[in-house]
């Protein structure tokens, strides 16, 4: 999984006279705690947030009076209350709850782990899952950022772009190995979405973890428009990848336009 990164705004966003900088930077210090980043200092929040020390101590003693953050005079690390931003958008967007069942009845059925993404910058961000007695990835939950290009759920939401602007941020995004299976140059990243498009479906076979494979489709709403990626994902010693792909892509698809029949546009 790929550390917390914060993606700053673009050059228009960032000129509008209707773009708050300082709620920008305020976001940006309270998105930057992670499983790795989780106890940070003045000076640490700074170079996540690629602000200066003396804007990231205003925006973190900030929060710490409002509440969203502890601190012991050195570092500071994220309280219960920053958990209300998370629920606003899962109590306000349809698509979470909706899938939640669904997730759950996939995961009971194959007895792995099922996801629900949408596409956050660079990453497939997960807004909703269920999780398996056999946990594939500790740590891997509701807003959980996975690399899109070598993640299945980032190939499938990248497939639903249009082709130039899929290549446009495929070239633009940072890319490195993972793992020894990690496809990640441009050119046949760029391949794999093709035939994304083509297939219906996306896949990863060791790519993110090592002995994890998975595979991902889109959900269409009624209106037909693609609003996100649901995957599954098993160990690579329970079968090969031919037997994942025939057992349970038929139950992904199903899961997926069963949540796709219940959507309307929002």
């Amino acid at each position: 999984m790929r550390k917390n990164e914060v993606h700053l705004p673009g050059e228009e966003a960032a000129h509008d006279r209707n773009f708050v900088a300082s709620l920008q930077k305020g976001l940006d210090v309270l998105t930057c705690f992670g499983r790795q980043h989780s106890r940070l200092t003045v000076s640490e929040v700074a170079r996540l947030t690629a602000s200066s020390p003396a804007s990231a101590r205003r925006s973190l003693l900030t929060l710490h009076a409002l509440g969203y953050l502890d601190s012991d005079g050195k570092r500071f690390w994220m309280l219960p209350k920053a958990l209300l931003v998370a629920h606003a958008y899962l109590a306000s967007r349809a698509t979470p709850s909706l899938a939640q069942p669904l997730l759950d009845a996939l995961s009971e059925r194959t007895r792995e782990s099922a996801s629900l993404g949408k596409l956050l910058g660079d990453d497939a961000i997960i807004i909703a899952r269920s999780t398996a007695r056999r946990s594939l990835s500790v740590g891997l939950g509701i807003g959980s950022r996975l690399p899109a290009y070598c993640s299945a759920l980032g190939r499938v939401l990248l497939a639903s772009l249009p082709p130039a602007e899929a290549e446009r941020r495929v070239r633009a995004m940072p890319r490195h190995a993972l793992t020894a299976h990690t496809v990640y140059e441009a050119k046949p990243v760029l391949a794999l979405v093709a035939r994304c498009r083509e297939e219906g479906y996306a896949s990863n076979d060791g790519e993110l973890e090592l002995g994890v494979r998975s595979m991902a489709v889109p959900v269409h709403d009624r209106s037909g428009a693609m609003v996100a990626a649901m995957s599954i994902a098993v160990r690579a010693e329970r079968m090969s990848f031919v037997e994942f792909r025939d057992a349970f892509l038929p139950a992904l698809r199903k899961a997926s336009a069963t949540l796709g029949g219940r959507l309307y546009p929002e």
